[in-house]
């Protein structure tokens, strides 16, 4: 009995060593590798497929860690951490979820996005307004910087640099800013808009103006009100 046990202790120790020896940790090392590198590349062309517009998509994932020793596992689970997106720098994990022990770990990722659009000609100082001569169209990578690129050039001509712009710069969300197109004092033409109903009178602004954001304007008859600026003279009042 006694001899029988050792022998099942020293075969289990032999499987154990077998299990963490160096052969077996490179070969989980190349299954998630492998298992991440798939997930990766199904997620991203989902992604590029819903996207609007033609895309050059890059993927390029990160090596595991070589000092970790992890368990085979019977199966692995991939996944994209919360509060991440594979979009720029990234990071995507891989779990197990059937074997030995229970582990998780992540890779870096690295995914670049390809595609046209705006980019500044010369330098543009804070405040300038931009316009067609500005900007020439280019390729660019839109996943090198997390803000939003303004392909549409409605969200750009008119507006003003929100800080300094260097030649090749492609025109992203948070380098602009609407334009302001009437000063405080200036006669303004004031909307007031209600129910079934519209009425326009002469006033005065007593704030800057600025498309679409709030103004306030003294009208004729001493009433001061705030309205949406919907251009450099008028200003709408929703009564």
């Amino acid at each position: 009995m006694a001899g029988r046990f050792v022998g099942w202790v020293a075969r289990l120790s032999v499987a154990w060593c077998v299990a963490m020896s160096p052969s077996w940790a490179q070969e989980v090392g190349s299954e998630i590798q492998s298992a991440a590198r798939i997930w990766v590349a199904e997620a991203v062309q989902t992604a590029s497929s819903a996207a609007s517009g033609a895309m050059r998509m890059e993927v390029s994932l990160g090596s595991l860690d070589p000092r970790l020793k992890l368990a085979p596992c019977g199966n692995m689970e991939s996944y994209l951490p919360p509060g991440s997106k594979l979009w720029g720098k990234a990071r995507v994990g891989v779990r197990c979820v059937d074997g030995i022990t229970r582990w998780n770990v992540t890779l870096p990722v690295t995914v670049n996005a390809w595609g046209k659009a705006w980019v500044v000609r010369h330098q543009l100082p804070t405040g300038a307004v931009i316009g067609p001569d500005d900007v020439v169209e280019a390729e660019v990578n839109w996943a090198e910087e997390p803000s939003a690129i303004l392909r549409d050039p409605a969200l750009w001509s008119g507006f003003q640099v929100a800080k300094p712009l260097s030649t090749g710069q492609a025109l992203r969300a948070n380098m602009v800013r609407p334009a302001q197109v009437f000063q405080v004092g200036s006669p303004v033409r004031v909307v007031a808009q209600g129910a079934g109903f519209q009425i326009a009178s002469d006033g005065q602004a007593l704030t800057a103006g600025v498309v679409g954001q709030s103004a306030r304007v003294r009208m004729e008859s001493g009433r001061v009100a705030s309205g949406t600026v919907l251009d450099v003279k008028t200003v709408k009042i929703d009564l």
